[in-house]
């Protein structure tokens, strides 16, 4: 029960630090990186905790964090051969249904996972259809977050093998 409070308490602060950086103009290229890097130190931690394979989600969204920061701030411009589905995710920075639907996913289902095989929320008097109901919508956007997840991998996998070619063309040419 303490390790919920305390990593819903971090979430809260999360949302809160973000906003409060925005509103006073304070944000940086290292507060956004840090803001993803204690966001997946803490649900790598929760996932490695509910799951033995939890790691291997961990790992996912370490790769993405790699793929899209290598890119700097422009890792968020959506360019038009982004497909739609990733384009409808992260129009407006997530601030749209869709990008609201896969970051709650993201974020909420392993808290949602965590209280539910701690009976946290049994002992909340949330009735099991609705615990199981929760489940099955934070695991659909998390399965929305994959797809754009893949699709960055996927995209960083082909620059590289472009840059790969490119500079094997420039070396024969000397």
């Amino acid at each position: 029960m303490v390790f919920l409070a305390l990593y819903s308490a971090n979430a809260v602060l999360d949302v809160f630090d973000g906003i409060a950086a925005r509103k006073l103009n304070q944000c940086s290229a290292f507060g956004a990186w840090f803001d993803v890097v204690i966001d997946n130190i803490g649900r790598g931690m929760l996932w490695s905790r509910l799951y033995q394979w939890g790691c291997f989600i961990a790992m996912l969204e370490w790769l993405v964090f790699v793929c899209t920061h290598s890119l700097g701030a422009r890792w968020k411009v959506v360019v038009h051969e982004t497909p739609w589905l990733v384009r409808k995710v992260m129009e407006k920075n997530f601030k749209t249904p869709t990008g609201t639907f896969a970051i709650l996913g993201l974020h909420g289902l392993p808290i949602w996972m965590y209280a539910h095989y701690t009976n946290v929320l049994s002992h909340l008097a949330v009735p099991k259809i609705l615990q199981y109901f929760g489940i099955a919508f934070l695991s659909s956007g998390r399965a929305l977050c994959f797809v754009v997840e893949v699709f960055f991998i996927w995209s960083h996998i082909l620059c590289l093998v472009a840059e790969d070619d490119n500079s094997g063309e420039a070396e024969a040419r000397k």
